[in-house]
């Protein structure tokens, strides 16, 4: 398995992770008393993730000189 396809399975592995928060994040704010301490933990996994996948995606860019 090449550079390009572990980043690809990173990748793909990084968004599911995403989704999944998302979802709980959703599931657990609509409780009649909802779990802010919980939520705001999961809202902030949630950015780290957002910025992995952002660096994973710059990697799998090719670097294109002006």
């Amino acid at each position: 398995m090449n550079e390009q396809e572990k980043l690809q399975d990173l990748l793909v592995h990084l968004k599911a992770e995403h989704r999944d928060l998302d979802d709980a994040i959703h599931a657990l704010s609509q409780r009649s008393v909802p779990d802010m301490i919980q939520i705001q933990r999961l809202k902030k996994r949630k950015l780290v993730l957002r910025d992995e996948i952002t660096r994973t995606e710059s990697k799998l860019l090719p670097d294109i000189i002006a």
